[in-house]
């Protein structure tokens, strides 16, 4: 990949920047159908070694969808490090066009890894999941606003709080009903419900937002979860150690699920009171106990074996 062509692609809501590493080469084009068309054409010519975009909250999903099935080679980055990336290289100034270009330098710098989009099916599973949790958000702010509710609106709000129940009901059962459609997850959410402290929403949660549980070494995954502790050492100095990143929505579906299995899964429960015992502050214990789940889950995938005591 040494004499490759490195692109940095800039998506807005509507407009895809193009940059091309160490060239004047720019271009921009519409992000709508016959844009992303136009677009897919000149990089089919340009044959780049790698593409790289910024994940935008869904602006990129058509364009990412486009190029995937075009077979270009593609790479969507997290914003923070190309934020990181472009103060180290002095670059304050902010425009699209600027954008494209430190993507581009970061592409042909940092070359991150080409992995393939996720297929319709999980793509829809992770939507789905999504949904249910904004609804979820939505439902909650409701319950708290109706405890402070004046008369005048009470009914509403309590009209609205039955709605979103219903909804969250519904979005339920279509999860229910994708997870069963598909072999493979109707396998592993078995799998990962054996588990005391797993339930439906964890286990819909981990395989639409976590498709590479069961295939990392367990300090891959917890990195990728953001529950390993990261040094901070300097000289003679040793700081104490965090952890830093991951996936939020990942990570505070394994908390909610630990703290149900601090409780009730006796494995788990040992672990985190034999930390609490030796003076570990509570939050620490618990975040070493969701890293302790999470490399159970990944070892239960691999070896595709149901929960076993013994053997955790």
């Amino acid at each position: 990949m040494s004499t490759s062509i490195f692109v940095g692609l800039d998506v807005s809501k509507s407009r895809l920047d193009l940059a091309v590493a160490d060239q004047a080469a720019a271009a921009a084009f519409a992000n709508d159908e016959a844009g992303i068309a136009a677009l897919v054409t000149h990089l089919q010519d340009l044959a780049p070694g790698l593409i790289v975009l910024e994940a935008t909250g869904g602006y990129e999903t058509p364009v990412a969808s486009a190029l995937g099935v075009a077979g270009l080679p593609l790479a969507i980055v997290n914003p923070r490090q190309v934020r990181d990336f472009a103060r180290a290289l002095g670059r304050l100034a902010k425009t699209d066009t600027i954008d494209a270009a430190v993507l581009a330098l970061f592409a042909a710098r940092v070359r991150p890894e080409p992995r393939p989009l996720a297929d319709p099916a999980q793509q829809a599973l992770g939507a789905l999941v999504t949904r249910r949790r904004q609804l979820v958000e939505m439902l909650t702010a409701e319950r708290h606003r109706l405890a402070l509710a004046d008369g005048a609106v009470r009914a509403d709000i309590a009209a609205h709080i039955r709605w979103l129940e219903q909804r969250v009901k519904d979005v339920n059962t279509d999860l229910h009903t994708h997870l069963k459609a598909s072999p493979l997850w109707r396998a592993q959410e078995q799998l990962l419900r054996s588990v005391p402290g797993i339930g439906p929403t964890t286990a819909a949660v981990l395989i639409a937002e976590l498709p590479e549980l069961g295939r990392l070494s367990r300090r891959q995954v917890a990195a990728l979860v953001g529950v390993a502790p990261f040094n901070h050492d300097s000289g003679t100095h040793r700081g104490v150690r965090v952890t830093w990143g991951g996936r939020a929505t990942v990570r505070g579906a394994l908390y909610m699920a630990t703290l149900v299995a601090v409780r009730h899964n006796v494995v788990l429960r040992a672990f985190y009171h034999r930390l609490r015992t030796a003076g570990k502050a509570p939050k620490l214990a618990l975040v070493a106990t969701m890293r302790k789940l999470v490399t159970i889950l990944n070892a239960m995938l691999k070896a595709n074996q149901p929960w076993c005591p013994r053997t955790a």
